[in-house]
């Protein structure tokens, strides 16, 4: 019988999963799965930027990425507004001199209420933050990501868009759209 040789997982993996090298831009960064997503492509190596409406959870979050060692630059974005959809690209295209390897589609929001209660301004806001950025978003960085030679797009859904989930008739919508 041979013997097995002994393997470190952990060099392995980073091996394995080193996105040294990559730029990523992950939308909604600072809380719940954005967060996750942009200290687990840190931590694997890539350069991240990401965004949010909040300045004070940016500065938070920054900080604390600092301390970790993480190369995170962040700035201020409502993803519901075409012009700052342009800006944000515009930064990013000038941090990553011009190319980017990964976009995040993550930020979303949702107003749980009866079909029959939504408002027009729900409808808006609801479609424009977690449908329209996306699709815009995705246009906007399309030279980046193929200047990049190695691009990928990411959307985060939900299961609410395959079954019926009491949280609101027009997030499902939206999510049902990935």
């Amino acid at each position: 019988m041979g013997s097995h040789a002994e393997v470190d997982s952990s060099s392995t993996t980073e091996s394995r999963w080193s996105l040294e090298g990559t730029t990523a831009l992950v939308t909604g960064g600072t809380k719940g799965i954005g967060h996750a997503i942009v200290e687990e492509l840190a931590r694997f190596g890539a350069v991240v930027h990401t965004c949010s409406r909040n300045e004070a959870e940016l500065n938070e979050c920054k900080h604390e990425w600092e301390k970790k060692g993480f190369r995170v630059t962040v700035s201020v974005c409502d993803v519901t507004s075409p012009s700052e959809r342009q800006k944000l690209i515009t930064t990013v295209s000038s941090l990553f001199d011009g190319k980017l390897n990964i976009l995040i589609n993550n930020v979303g929001t949702n107003k749980m209420k009866p079909t029959t209660e939504y408002k027009a301004e729900d409808f808006s806001l609801i479609m424009s933050t977690n449908f329209e950025s996306a699709y815009h978003l995705s246009q906007l960085s399309h030279p980046l990501l193929k200047a990049s030679s190695a691009g990928s797009i990411v959307f985060l859904s939900s299961v609410s868009g395959v079954v019926s989930v009491n949280v609101g008739s027009i997030y499902s919508a939206t999510k049902a759209s990935y």
